[in-house]
């Protein structure tokens, strides 16, 4: 089926995990009839949780996309991961998306996954609704969750439902817009008159409605003041122009488990939430002017489209999620993707539900699918028309906030463990593999622990390929504090020619790295000898007298010696500038150096304490404080070694809520404890 961008509505759903996005997709998908019955993440039976690892952990681990149709209607569903560790999945859901819908569970409050939902599509200007979810449940409280939001979001929640409660549980719903009730039962939502108890409810709601439709255009707002009410058509017209212009936050009720609400939703979605056609112009560069251009939703354009995810699989290849933001996309086309220079032919292309895939002959522009086999096209792309080569602004991703050291488990089988790595980071730019020149480590960054857990069972599973994971060893060094006069002499007498070198040397501190001088005079030590002497110097900097790292900020001077006519060589000189080294550092005050890293920390106020006593207990440094957008940026420095699972401590002291920048900032000596802790391993 191909549609215009009129009858489509791109949704990501969103929220805290385990909240029920995916039943509430289920639900959807059932009423749509594009399933014939409801699966369960309990029991791995849902059509977006299809990946080994999310059937393991019963969790959303990955983006997946769905399609259902209502009245007339394509509904394209992103159901996104809600754990912390998948950020990088929604930021991909929130580029192809037009609008968001926030699910959430009837506990009186405001989760965290709701709240960097919500205050992510504010800052994009993605329109949205919130499901208030569970109500089902006992103690589901519908008012208080309301009240809740409407403290975190003054003047934007606009309710557009009341529950009709019986029993503690959710049993029909009125619609505060068109007045109506409906009772739910098993073939649906069936039409009731309001119940007597709830009309003076329902009258508050609706001029509250009323208020809020005509605080978003100034006719309606003269009309409201003018007749003191605004009819049922002008309040609608007001709240759809409020959530195109992202001033009105409606909500609504029900439970996705018992399918109860879904249906009034799904209604709801289809007239007030924005057509592909209304979404708002996107920048791209427009590569023949050399210019920002807007490309608007019209399929009469030239192609241009963005992927927005890659699944990569070993057996069935590479799959591109897109969206078609101009233009029609087409199976057999050549299109031009300008981040690679390259041109790929589109063989098939796929409408998908979960890894349930359709084959079409076109997508058109607003539409949502899938292209296989493309050779040299990733995450962010673009793919375009050659004769009318655009760029849209890439995907932002996270940058990895833990960082482990990885190793093929089995001898032999490195090459596949990086290959599968490699393969993995392909398809989640917030996974990366890099090399540690330092330490000579390969790491697996990630944004948690639950993140390289489901990489390194990942790995095992689609590539066959174990690997372990563990804390990175700390790139430490050493270096002098004081001056020291050290003489090697280097003599060996074996039957025929000895072995004979003499070097006098001086060391001391320098900022650089290394610097080496000579100040030989008479011909002491002959100038052939002299590269020796620094050779030798050079190759004992990597490892150090104290606890054999490496040695930085250490200027070695030769200033004398001595020569044997025929048993000194460069050999033997070499040797003797090692002695030296090996004097010369004992002599002249060694210490440790360790990392210090420079955070930038941002977290509400009210956990502010806790990060502040928390990084004095890891021996970090305050630098100073400033609020932004309701939260404390701190800027702090901290050892390294104390701070390689920041990322999980800084999640669980503020509930989520908190995220940080690590860089790396200088070399500093350490505290005497620290050298007998590595003395002791």
């Amino acid at each position: 089926m191909s549609v215009s961008a009129n009858n489509i509505r791109n949704l990501a759903v969103v929220g805290h995990s385990g909240e029920g996005k995916t039943t509430l997709c289920e639900a959807i998908l059932l009423n749509g009839g594009s399933i014939e019955r409801m699966g369960k993440t309990d029991l791995g039976t849902t059509v977006s949780d299809f990946d080994e690892q999310e059937l393991a952990r019963k969790i959303s681990v990955s983006l997946s996309v769905l399609h259902t149709t209502w009245q007339d209607t394509k509904l394209n569903l992103l159901d996104v991961p809600g754990f912390y560790d998948f950020e990088g999945e929604f930021n991909e859901a929130m580029r192809a998306c037009g609008a968001a819908l926030v699910v959430t569970g009837a506990n009186g409050a405001v989760t965290v996954g709701a709240e960097k939902a919500i205050s992510l599509c504010l800052r994009t200007k993605k329109p949205l609704v919130v499901f208030i979810n569970g109500m089902d449940k006992d103690n589901a409280d519908y008012h208080g969750t309301v009240n809740a939001f409407r403290e975190k979001y003054h003047g934007k929640i606009a309710p557009i439902q009341l529950p009709i409660m019986e029993g503690g549980k959710m049993t029909g719903v009125i619609n505060a817009l068109t007045d109506k009730a409906y009772r739910f039962s098993g073939t649906g939502p069936e039409e009731i008159p309001v119940p007597e108890t709830y009309r003076r409810d329902l009258e508050t709601v609706r001029l509250s409605l009323m208020e809020t439709a005509a605080e978003q255009d100034d006719v309606l707002l003269e009309k409201y003041f003018e007749d003191g009410f605004l009819s049922r058509e002008d309040t609608i017209h007001g709240i759809r122009k409020g959530i195109f212009n992202i001033n009105v936050i409606p909500v609504m009720a029900g439970s996705a488990l018992q399918n109860r609400g879904v249906i009034n939703l799904m209604n709801e979605i289809v007239k007030y939430m924005p057509q592909a056609a209304e979404r708002r112009e996107l920048p791209a560069d427009d590569l023949k002017k050399d210019d920002v251009v807007g490309i608007t939703c019209d399929e009469n354009g030239a192609l241009a489209a963005q992927v927005f995810k890659t699944a990569v699989d070993p057996f069935v290849g590479k799959l591109n999620y897109l969206r078609v933001n101009r233009g029609v996309l087409k199976a057999g086309m050549t299109v031009y993707n300008p981040n690679t220079d390259t041109q790929e032919r589109i063989s098939s292309l796929y409408v998908v539900n979960g890894k349930k895939q359709e084959a079409v002959s076109e997508l058109k522009a607003g539409d949502i699918g899938a292209v296989a086999k493309l050779v040299n096209t990733g995450t962010g792309d673009t793919l375009c028309d050659p004769n009318h080569a655009v760029k849209f602004d890439p995907i932002s991703f996270p940058k990895p906030v833990l960082y482990m050291a990885v190793t093929a488990k089995q001898r032999g089988q490195e090459d596949k463990v990086f290959a599968g790595l490699n393969r993995i980071a392909e398809e989640d730019p917030t996974f990366q593999v890099v090399k540690d020149m330092q330490t000579g480590e390969t790491l697996a960054g990630g944004m948690g622990e639950v993140h390289l857990d489901v990489v390194q069972k990942k790995l095992k599973s689609k590539f066959g390929a174990e690997a372990e994971f563990k804390l990175p060893v700390i790139a430490y060094k050493e270096t002098i504090r004081g001056k020291s006069n050290a003489e090697g002499k280097y003599k060996k007498q074996t039957g025929g020619h000895g072995q004979y070198g003499h070097c006098k040397m001086r060391f001391e501190p320098t900022e650089k790295d290394f610097e080496f001088a000579e100040e030989i005079v008479g011909g002491t030590v002959p100038k052939q000898y002299i590269p020796a002497v620094e050779k030798g110097i050079t190759e004992c900097l990597s490892r150090g007298v104290l606890a054999g790292y490496p040695v930085i900020r250490i200027k070695a001077t030769l200033y004398d010696g001595s020569y044997h006519d025929v048993d000194s060589s460069e050999a033997a000189f070499k040797a003797a500038a090692e002695l030296a080294f090996r004097e010369g550092m004992k002599n002249a005050s060694p210490v440790l150096l360790e990392p210090i890293s420079r955070l930038r920390i941002a977290v509400p106020e009210q956990y502010l304490g806790d990060v502040l006593g928390d990084l004095n207990k890891r021996r970090g440094r305050i630098l100073g404080m400033d609020a932004q957008d309701e939260m404390q940026i701190v800027t702090a420095e901290a050892p390294k070694a104390e701070i390689l699972t920041y990322a999980t401590s800084l999640r669980s002291m503020t509930q989520g809520r908190g995220r940080f920048t690590e860089t790396f900032s200088r070399y500093e000596q350490a505290p005497d404890i620290v050298l007998q802790t590595l003395k002791k391993e």
